[in-house]
C-alpha cells in the first residue's frame, strides 16, 4: 500500500502539473493560446484511450509489478522533458507519450488490488490509493507557492515544476521496479508460508488469484454483459467534470484571486479531495449504505455545488470558491467504483478486459471534458457548470440502474438449485517421488468469471 499510495501521489501530480502551469506561465511561456492549452490535457486522453487495450494485455501477459515500472520510467522522462519544449507542437509529443505510459497504473492497481485484498477491503484499499490526488494537489499548491518566487534567467517557474515532478518520479519508478510484488505467489517480503495465508484469505472473492493465458470466451463475455456497460457509460459522464482537474488554477484565478493566493487555495482543493473520498469510501463500506447507495449521496453535494458556482452574484467570492470546493464531491463516485469493480467481476480475462472497456470510457470522459473551457464561457464558465450538472444528475441515475441489475440477479441466484458443475475439478501434479496424482482444486481457485460460478453473490 504504500508503493501504491507514493505512486498514485506523483502520477497525479505529474497529470495536473498542467493545470498548475498555467498560473506559473505556461501559456506565454510556450507561445500557446487558450485553444492549444485544452488540447494539451485533451491528447494526454486521446494516447490514453488508444493504448489502453494494448496496456491491458501486456499487464495480464507480463509481471504486473515490473510493466507498471517502465511506464512509469518512460512517463518521469517525458515529464522532464518539458521543461525543454518552446512550442505546442513540442509539448503536444510529450504529453502523448505519459497518456500511452498512463494506461498501464489504474489497470495495473486494480489488478493488484484484486488479488492481495478481500472485496471487503477492496473498496478502502482503492479508496486509500486514490485519495492521494489529494495529497497530489496539496504537494503541488506550495511547490507552485514556492516557484512562483523562484528568479532564473533560462528557466520559467513552470519549467521547474516538470523538473522537480519528473526527478521524483523517476526516483519512485526505480523504487517500484526493486521493491513492488508482482502476485501475492511472488512477494518477495513474504515467506512461503504467507504466500500461501495471502492466497487463502481471498478465497471468498470466488475470483482466482491470477491468469497469464488469455481467454477468448472470457474476452466475449465481458463484451455481452449488461452491467459492464452501465459502468462503461458511467464512466464517460462521471468523468466529464475531471477536466477541473488541468482547469482548477484558472477557474479561481478568475473568480477574482491573484496568482499566489490561486496557488495557496489550491491547497484546500487538496484537503477537500482527501477528506470527501474518505468519506465515500467510508459510507460505501457500511452494509446499511453499501457503494451504490454511497455514490448516489456523493453526487448530491456536488450537483448542489455546481449549481451554486453557476447561480451565485460575480462579486461573492467567498461564496464562490467555497461552492467550488463542495462541487468536488463529485470526483468520489468513480473512485467507489474502481474499488466495486474487482467485487462484481470475476475471471481474470474477463475482468482486465472490463477495466479497458471502463478506463477507455473514463478517457472519453476526459478527452470530451477540456473542450467545454473555452476562452467566450468565461470568467464564469455557465456552459461548462450545466454540463458538469446534467451529467452529475445522469451519472447518478447510471449508478442506480448497476445497483438495481446487481441486486437482481443476486435474487435470482438464490432462488436458483445450487449449480454444483465446478466442485470436482481435479489437476496432475507430480510429487516428489515422481509419483502423479489427483489433485483437487477449490472453486474458488479456478479462473472462473462471475457468470459461470453460480455461487458468487454480487455487493451492493
Amino acid at each position: 500500500m504504500p508503493l501504491m499510495c507514493i505512486m498514485y501521489l506523483m502520477t497525479f501530480a505529474d497529470k495536473i502539473t498542467l493545470g498548475q502551469a498555467a498560473v506559473l506561465g505556461i501559456i506565454p511561456g510556450a507561445h500557446l493560446n487558450q485553444n492549444e492549452f485544452n488540447w494539451l490535457g485533451t491528447v494526454f486522453y486521446i494516447s490514453f484511450f488508444a493504448f489502453q487495450y494494448p496496456q491491458n494485455l501486456a499487464i495480464q501477459r507480463y509481471p504486473v509489478g515490473k510493466w507498471m515500472s517502465i511506464n512509469i520510467f518512460v512517463w518521469a522522462i517525458a515529464l522532464l522533458a518539458h521543461a525543454a519544449c518552446k512550442s505546442f507542437g513540442a509539448l503536444l509529443a510529450v504529453r502523448f507519450i505519459m497518456g500511452i505510459c498512463e494506461g498501464a497504473i489504474t489497470p495495473g492497481f486494480l489488478i493488484v488490488t484484486g488479488m492481495f485484498y478481500t472485496r471487503a477491503e477492496q473498496n478502502k484499499r482503492v479508496g486509500y490509493w486514490f485519495l492521494m490526488n489529494g495529497f497530489a494537489v496539496i504537494f503541488l499548491g506550495f511547490a507552485s507557492f514556492g516557484l512562483l518566487h523562484a528568479t532564473h534567467d533560462k528557466l520559467m517557474p513552470w519549467q521547474w515544476l516538470m523538473l522537480l515532478t519528473g526527478l521524483m518520479t523517476l526516483i519512485i519508478a526505480i523504487l517500484f521496479w526493486f521493491f513492488f510484488p508482482d502476485s501475492p505467489t511472488t512477494a518477495f517480503f513474504l515467506s512461503a508460508e504467507e504466500r500461501g495465508q495471502a492466497v487463502q484469505r481471498i478465497k471468498s472473492n470466488q475470483a482466482g488469484v491470477e491468469n497469464k493465458h488469455w481467454k477468448k470466451e472470457q474476452f466475449l463475455e465481458a463484451l455481452r454483459d449488461p452491467k459492464i456497460w452501465v459502468i462503461v457509460i458511467f464512466a464517460s459522464f462521471a468523468n466529464i467534470a475531471n477536466s477541473i482537474t488541468n482547469q482548477r488554477q484558472l477557474i479561481v484565478n478568475q473568480f477574482g484571486f491573484g496568482p499566489f493566493a490561486t496557488t495557496l487555495l489550491g491547497c484546500v482543493d487538496g484537503v477537500a479531495e482527501i477528506l470527501i473520498v474518505w468519506l465515500g469510501v467510508t459510507l460505501a463500506g457500511q452494509r446499511a449504505i453499501g457503494r451504490g447507495y454511497a455514490c448516489v449521496l456523493m453526487f448530491t453535494p456536488g450537483l448542489l455545488g455546481s449549481i451554486l458556482v453557476n447561480t451565485l452574484q460575480s462579486n461573492n467570492k467567498i461564496g464562490l470558491i467555497f461552492s467550488y470546493w463542495v462541487s468536488l464531491f463529485v470526483f468520489t463516485p468513480f473512485a467507489i467504483v474502481l474499488g466495486w469493480i474487482p467485487a462484481i467481476i470475476a475471471g481474470h480475462t474477463k475482468r482486465t478486459t472490463a477495466n479497458a472497456m471502463v478506463i477507455s470510457s473514463y478517457a472519453v470522459g476526459n478527452i470530451a471534458g477540456p473542450f467545454m473551457w473555452k476562452k467566450q464561457y468565461q470568467p464564469r464558465n455557465h456552459i461548462p457548470w450545466i454540463i458538469i450538472s446534467v451529467c452529475t444528475v445522469t451519472s447518478a441515475s447510471l449508478i442506480l440502474l448497476l445497483r438495481y441489475l446487481l441486486s437482481a440477479e443476486n435474487k435470482r441466484r438464490n432462488a436458483e438449485q445450487r449449480d454444483d458443475t465446478y466442485d470436482d475439478v481435479y489437476i496432475k501434479e507430480q510429487l516428489p517421488d515422481g509419483t502423479i496424482v489427483d489433485k483437487h482444486v477449490d472453486k474458488a481457485f479456478l479462473d472462473l468469471t462471475d457468470i459461470q460460478n453460480r455461487d458468487f453473490r454480487y455487493d451492493l
